[in-house]
């Protein structure tokens, strides 16, 4: 197993080899990333939660503190996750729904 790197926000750690090595609320695969978005789009802490209720309010609370503290940094992971941006970056395209990879 992997050992988690420790960051200044306690319940927010990397892990190599999880979700990349981005930032996660510990002791899950639940990214900074992924919260930011939610918080993005309008949702609360209790949103967040609801929809995921084996996350603690610390940990979504404190994930959210690091997206704002780490906000650009975040913020370009996120929009270099877009499909396009993926497709490029991975060589494949998306038709009638299917994801095609061009090196096959």
């Amino acid at each position: 197993m992997a050992t988690e790197i420790k960051t200044e926000h306690p319940h927010i750690v990397r892990v190599p080899g999880v979700c990349g090595g981005r930032p996660v609320i510990a002791g899950t695969r639940i990214g900074v990333d992924f919260v930011a978005r939610f918080v993005n789009s309008g949702c609360d802490a209790d949103e967040i939660m609801e929809t995921y209720p084996h996350l603690t309010r610390a940990g979504v609370y404190d994930a959210i503190s690091y997206y704002f503290d780490h906000q650009q940094e975040i913020d370009a992971e996120i929009a270099g996750s877009t499909l396009e941006k993926l497709a490029e970056k991975h060589n494949f395209t998306v038709r009638d729904g299917r994801v095609i990879f061009n090196d096959l």
